[in-house]
C-alpha cells in the first residue's frame, strides 16, 4: 500500500495545492480560466497526442473496450437519473448528475496516473475512454438533460434539438479529439515528427501532468467561491453524496462485474485492459463538468459539490482499488 501512495499522493497533492492557492487568493480566480486553457488547448492535447503516436492502433481501437466502457457508462447513467429525480431534482439536474457519476477525470488526472501505475500500455484504454466520455456520454446527458418532464419549459435552457447541435459542436472545437485522431493517424502511418517540433510537443506534454492537476483543484476552488458569493442555498447531503460515492464506488465495481462477465463469455478482453478500466471507473468526477452544467442551466452549486467530494474521497477510494486489483490480479 506504502508503494502505491508514493505514486499516488503527488497526483493528489497537486490538486490540493492548486484547491489551496485558489480559496487562499495566492492564485487569482482570474487566472484559473488561463490555467485551464493552457492545459486544454496546449499541454494536454500534446500528451494525448504523444501517447497516441506510441500506441499501436489496435489498442485505440479495441471493440471490447469501446462497448464494454460504454455500457457500465450508460447503466451508471440510468441508474443516477432513476434515483436522482425528486421534487428538488428535476431532469436537468439529474442529468447533469449522472454525467458526473458516469464521466471521470481521465483526461487531466486519468492517462498520467494510470501510466505511471501501471506502464505505458495503459495509455490506450485510457485513451479511447476519454474520446468515449466526450461524445457519447455527454451526448447522452445533455439529451436527458433536455426532457423535463415530456416538453421544454420557458427560461429553462435550450431545446433538445439546439443543445445536441451545441454538443456537436463543442466536440468539434475541442482539441482534445483531434489530437487524439492526430496520434492515432500517426501511430498507424508510422509518421516522425521533425526533432524540433517533436522536442516542442515533448516541453508541453511534459508540463500537461502537473498543470493539469493543479488546475482541477482550481477549478474546485472557483466553484466553491462563486457558489458561495452567489448565496447558493445549502443542499441537503442526500443530494450530492449519493452521487459522488456512484462514481468512486458503483461504477467502478460495475466495470469489473461487467468485464468478468465479458472475459466469461469469450469476449476479447485480458486481465491487464480490465484492470485499466476499472481503475478508470474509480477515477474522480470530471471537473469540466461543471462548465458543461452552467452553459446548460444546470445547478452548478450541486455539481461542484458531488466534484469537490468525490476528488477528495478518492485519495483513499482509488489507491484502496489499486492495492485491491492487484492482489486479486494475482
Amino acid at each position: 500500500m506504502l508503494q502505491i501512495l508514493t505514486v499516488t499522493f503527488p497526483f493528489f497533492a497537486l490538486v490540493l495545492a492548486g484547491y489551496v492557492a485558489a480559496r487562499r487568493a495566492m492564485l487569482p480566480l482570474e487566472a484559473v480560466g488561463g490555467l485551464n486553457s493552457y492545459v486544454l488547448f496546449f499541454a494536454l492535447p500534446c500528451m494525448l497526442y504523444r501517447f497516441g503516436s506510441s500506441t499501436p492502433l489496435a489498442q485505440l481501437l479495441d471493440p471490447a473496450v469501446f462497448f464494454l466502457y460504454l455500457l457500465c457508462a450508460f447503466l451508471v447513467v440510468g441508474f443516477t437519473v432513476a434515483i436522482s429525480l425528486n421534487a428538488r431534482i428535476g431532469w436537468n439536474d439529474a442529468a447533469f448528475g449522472a454525467l458526473v457519476a458516469a464521466f471521470p477525470n481521465t483526461g487531466f488526472m486519468g492517462v498520467p496516473l494510470l501510466v505511471a501505475l501501471l506502464g505505458p500500455r495503459a495509455a490506450g484504454p485510457s485513451i479511447l475512454a476519454v474520446a468515449l466520455d466526450m461524445i457519447f456520454t455527454s451526448s447522452l446527458c445533455i439529451a436527458l438533460s433536455r426532457l423535463h418532464g415530456g416538453r421544454q419549459r420557458s427560461g429553462s435552457g435550450p431545446s433538445m434539438r439546439v443543445a445536441l447541435k451545441s454538443a456537436a459542436l463543442g466536440v468539434l472545437k475541442n482539441p482534445l479529439p483531434w489530437a487524439i485522431v492526430a496520434g492515432g493517424l500517426s501511430s498507424a502511418l508510422q509518421l516522425e515528427l521533425p526533432k524540433p517540433l517533436l522536442s516542442t510537443l515533448g516541453l508541453l506534454a511534459d508540463s500537461a501532468s502537473p498543470v493539469a492537476l493543479f488546475t482541477i483543484g482550481a477549478v474546485l476552488a472557483r466553484a466553491q467561491i462563486l457558489a458561495r458569493r452567489g448565496q447558493h442555498p445549502p443542499l441537503p447531503l442526500r443530494d450530492y453524496v449519493p452521487v459522488a460515492l456512484i462514481k468512486l464506488l458503483l461504477h467502478p465495481l460495475l466495470m469489473w462485474g461487467l468485464g468478468l462477465l465479458a472475459m466469461g463469455l469469450g469476449l476479447p478482453l485480458d486481465r491487464y485492459t480490465l484492470t485499466v478500466l476499472v481503475l478508470l471507473a474509480a477515477l474522480p468526477s470530471a471537473s469540466n463538468v461543471s462548465l458543461l452544467a452552467e452553459r446548460f442551466g444546470a445547478d452548478n452549486g450541486r455539481i461542484a459539490r458531488i466534484i469537490l467530494v468525490s476528488t477528495t474521497l478518492a485519495f483513499f477510494t482509488f489507491s484502496t482499488a489499486v492495492a485491491w486489483l492487484r492482489v486479486d490480479a494475482g
